[in-house]
């Protein structure tokens, strides 16, 4: 009680279903506001290990 926000986040992996979901929650508790904020896009690639990567 005496909250005025509620933030939540998700990483990539999550299903934007399940996140749709919680917002769709928070809004029936009375926070009929939802603002998306500006996410920020990650450019990151993993290289597998050399012992993982097949004989090219």
């Amino acid at each position: 009680s005496g909250k005025h926000q509620v933030g939540i986040t998700a990483g990539a992996s999550a299903p934007e279903v399940l996140v749709n979901d919680v917002v769709q929650t928070i809004v029936s508790w009375g926070y009929p506001t939802v603002t998306e904020g500006a996410g920020v896009e990650e450019n990151i690639m993993f290289v597998l290990p050399k012992e993982l990567r097949g004989s090219s």
